[in-house]
């Protein structure tokens, strides 16, 4: 018959191995195949770890080694043969075994210390209107093998999945997208000790961002110190079509000056009407949407060019005289190297437009001087006295006298 206080001892001993359990069913995660590491175990950071003897008899377990040595001063041996560690820091990773009174080993397991997932930060782009990426990044360092996984739905309640390279694990591309439709995207983080998910609502007008101009070509102008001639193509990823047209920005700046000016443009080529003469520029494109949907893109890449000067220009001699075929010399017109002729057409629109506002400004005053005085010789009589006179030289002189 049992005794009484053998039957607390083992209630006792029964209740500690079921918290025990239960200690290790929370703090741990078993290593199966789809992770890949046969005989891991996954452990949090800061939580109780409690590892178990993979032996038949646990009284048989007489010592616990941590990568070969007995001393493991961050956890104690159990009565039924388990190794606790309380509050495990990352530092507890390691291959842990337990040996029998005899020295043999009964069993060895690796533990990983890590951190179940955070939320991941997700962000969508359409380089074009017919298709879509997504990209995430981890909130949380796990220090664990960690996986993605990523679907949609769409608006007409559509679900599919969001297809992934495994070149790229952090982004997944959904194609053949709807133009006027919006999309929920459901990024998955999931490691070892949980997972975590991401929705997000996107919409295509909300997310394009064409990719950067392309072949951007910087040319001097002839005889246009001041002046650059600036050409680009569409990205190869926008979809050549009337209805999707693009606008485009160029920003440029000497070489040795930080601040950028800018000039934006529908066309595909622009010209730089205030470069700095004889200085080396840096130009660079980018590109939105025609309707103002969605973001610009990113900044072509830097083109560097000079604006012509005398001292470059081949096709122009270095010497201040020419010869004619004659062979008498003839003397270049500085006025003439040094002007841009579009400078030329500038300035004489302007004086004729100047010319006209002077011209238009004579003839009003003169209108008005013409108004004032005949309405003062209406007021002072004047009309009537020059109508009697006139009537008089009219009369003969025989009805004068």
């Amino acid at each position: 018959m049992i005794s009484f206080s053998r039957m607390n001892s083992l209630a006792s001993c029964l209740s500690r191995v079921i918290v025990l359990l239960a200690v290790t069913a929370v703090s741990l995660s078993v290593s199966s195949s789809k992770w890949g590491e046969e005989g891991v175990l996954y452990g949090k950071i800061g939580g109780n770890i409690t590892l178990m003897c993979n032996a038949s008899n646990d009284s048989l377990v007489a010592e616990w080694r941590f990568n070969g040595t007995p001393d493991i001063s961050w956890g104690f041996f159990t009565d039924i043969g388990h190794l606790e560690l309380p509050h495990a820091h990352h530092s507890a990773t390691g291959n842990y075994s337990c040996y029998s009174h005899s020295g043999d080993l009964l069993s060895s397991v690796l533990l990983r210390m890590g951190y179940p997932p955070g939320t991941p930060s997700v962000f969508c782009r359409a380089s074009d209107y017919e298709n879509f990426s997504c990209f995430w990044k981890s909130s949380v360092e796990t220090l664990l093998p960690t996986r993605f996984t990523a679907s949609y739905r769409s608006r007409n309640h559509m679900i599919g999945v969001c297809l992934q390279e495994p070149v790229r694990p952090n982004m997944c591309s959904v194609r053949k997208s709807e133009f006027w439709s919006s999309y929920q995207m459901n990024i998955t983080e999931e490691n070892p000790l949980g997972s975590s998910f991401r929705l997000l609502d996107v919409t295509m007008q909300s997310i394009v961002k064409p990719d950067p101009p392309e072949n951007l070509l910087v040319e001097p102008i002839p005889f246009a110190p001041r002046r650059l001639r600036v050409s680009w193509d569409y990205p190869s990823t926008w979809p050549k079509e009337p209805h999707f047209q693009l606008k485009f920005r160029v920003q440029y700046r000497p070489v040795q000056h930080p601040l950028w000016s800018e000039v934006e443009t529908a066309n595909l080529s622009d010209i730089i009407t205030d470069a700095f003469a004889g200085m080396e520029h840096v130009i660079q494109v980018s590109a939105k949407d025609f309707l103002d949907a969605g973001n610009w893109s990113d900044w072509s890449v830097e083109v560097r060019a000079t604006p012509w000067t005398r001292e470059i220009d081949i096709t122009t001699p270095t010497s201040e005289e020419t010869l004619t075929d004659l062979g008498e010399p003839q003397i270049d017109n500085p006025i003439d190297v040094h002007t841009d002729p579009l400078e030329k057409v500038a300035i004489l629109i302007s004086l004729g437009i100047f010319a006209f506002v002077v011209l238009a400004l004579f003839l009003i005053m003169g209108v008005l001087i013409w108004v004032r005085v005949r309405k003062k010789g209406m007021e002072n009589g004047m009309k009537p006295d020059f109508l009697s006179v006139i009537h008089m030289k009219a009369l003969p002189k025989v009805q004068i006298l």
